[in-house]
């Protein structure tokens, strides 16, 4: 009897490197050498790294200058978001050819569930590669795909063969597949988790799955169950095809540190403005407001507050934000500053997708 049960077929189609593949498509004295995209040789964090980069350690999230260091050649190009969200556009139009259960998770990266196709093709592999193939002959830029039963498994698999490849995981390699499969390369099991369970003496999936569910609950809490049944294949999240938005925020990382509440406030106006716009661009409203504060030393915090009614307003959300930033004294000069607005009024729609069986 198997561990797992699933008819479905999840493609994860991921771009390689997108930001920076797109800048070197479009600069092409770019191509083939180290770039970061975001950031700048003083001050800043890189948002994405080429392959190029990637090799001296350069990667999304770092500083410029540890980036810097790492990589002296690196170049920093500033980020260009509307042509990315071009681009992506042009990705999605391809992906609604093969389906409309399409679950976009960034501007890069996405979902699709072709158990039932527009194809009217069984192989998920087949149209994976047709996919891959389409973007690169529609936008220039390569993508690596996963296959597999659950999206879990075929978020994983998308990483097997990148760049420009891509991995199918058929449902009778599943079980094999995961007791193999390194813990830190668990989709979900992030750099603190990893190193907790080095601890517990769990380094492969094999050694997860010989823990019981009231083990790992002990040590991991709520996510123990999600460790336990994603070994054993199990993943019934669906793909859904209208993602539902969990919060909004905008934020902003300084030239200079900022050390006034009076400077801070002035910043925060103009993140309160993007961010209004945003929200009435999709129509959306939250209960409750996150300020975000990064100081000079890297070390992060939130102050929120929840509102009993829904908030999209620039001059509420500020008066809260004002609040927030008053509240006690700040730590640290202030290099990031960042307002979010989640316990949105989206959360209260619900979509639901029917699964049928096929061939896989």
């Amino acid at each position: 009897m198997k561990d797992f049960i699933s008819n479905r077929k999840i493609i994860h189609v991921d771009m390689d490197a997108f930001y920076a593949s797109v800048e070197q498509l479009d600069n092409p004295s770019l191509r083939g050498k180290p770039i970061a995209v975001g950031g700048s040789e003083n001050r800043g964090v890189v948002a994405a790294a080429s392959y190029e980069a990637r090799k001296f350690g350069v990667r999304s999230a770092i500083s410029s200058i540890i980036a810097k260091k790492n990589c002296p050649d690196l170049i920093f190009v500033a980020p260009r978001f509307d042509r990315y969200k071009e681009i992506s556009s042009q990705i999605q139009k391809i992906f609604y050819e093969y389906t409309d259960l399409v679950e976009p998770l960034s501007l890069d990266e996405a979902y699709l569930d072709v158990t039932i196709n527009k194809k009217g093709n069984p192989s998920a592999t087949i149209l994976a590669q047709e996919i891959r193939q389409r973007i690169f002959d529609t936008v220039g830029l390569t993508a690596s795909a996963g296959i597999s039963v659950n999206k879990f498994i075929a978020k994983v698999a998308s990483d097997y063969n990148k760049p420009n490849g891509q991995k199918t995981v058929n449902p009778d390699e599943v079980i094999a597949f995961l007791e193999q499969l390194a813990i830190r390369k668990f989709h979900g099991v992030g750099k603190v988790t990893t190193e907790k369970m080095y601890q517990l003496g769990i380094f492969t999936g094999l050694e997860l799955k010989e823990k019981s569910l009231e083990f790992l609950e002990k040590h991991f809490g709520k996510s123990g169950k999600f460790y336990y049944n994603v070994v054993r294949g199990v993943h019934n999240s669906e793909v859904k095809s209208n993602r539902i938005t969990k919060s909004v925020a905008a934020e902003h990382t300084f030239d200079n540190n900022l050390s006034s509440e009076i400077f801070m406030m002035e910043k925060l106006e103009s993140i309160a403005s993007s961010l209004e716009k945003r929200l009435k661009k999709h129509k959306i409203a939250g209960k409750t407001i996150t300020l975000k504060i990064k100081y000079s030393d890297f070390t992060q915090q939130t102050r929120s507050k929840t509102m009993p009614y829904f908030v999209s307003n620039k001059a509420l959300i500020l008066q809260i934000i004002s609040e927030l930033l008053y509240q006690e004294r700040m730590k640290n000069s202030v290099r990031l500053l960042g307002i979010s607005l989640s316990n949105l009024n989206t959360e209260q729609k619900q979509f639901v997708v029917v699964q049928l069986k096929f061939d896989f």
